[in-house]
């Protein structure tokens, strides 16, 4: 079992940046891959970006690539996405997984997530 925590969401301001985090606990939390999810208001939840348990795999969504990176921590448990040059639509609740590669449903651990607000 892993239990999974988002934190560091918030309102910020249109070009702003922000470092969300999703600290994991249980006993194969440093072996499982992370990923990042996230849902925008009335849509559905869409990938942002995955790590392999190890940190030498990433892969971003095309729409966010440019400014969106994912990196991890295997001493403290903890993956982030690191957001930059946020814009309105990027506002959505954001949510971590462990345990599965890119796939929502491949995922078997799941955060509460954590709301980012971006305002122009």
């Amino acid at each position: 079992q892993v239990v999974l925590t988002e934190s560091g969401g918030g309102s910020v301001q249109t070009g702003d940046s922000l470092r969300v985090s999703c600290s994991a606990s249980g006993r194969t939390a440093s072996r499982e891959n992370v990923g990042w999810f996230r849902q925008r208001p009335g849509k559905d939840r869409e990938f942002v970006a995955a790590i392999y348990f190890n940190g030498f795999r990433r892969f971003v969504a095309d729409s966010v690539k440019d400014r969106f990176n994912i990196s991890r921590d295997n001493a403290k448990a903890t993956t982030y996405l690191q957001m930059s040059n946020l814009k309105p639509e990027d506002t959505a609740i954001y949510y971590c997984a462990a345990g599965g590669w890119i796939v929502a449903t491949s995922y078997r651990y799941w955060g509460q997530g954590t709301q980012v607000t971006v305002s122009s």
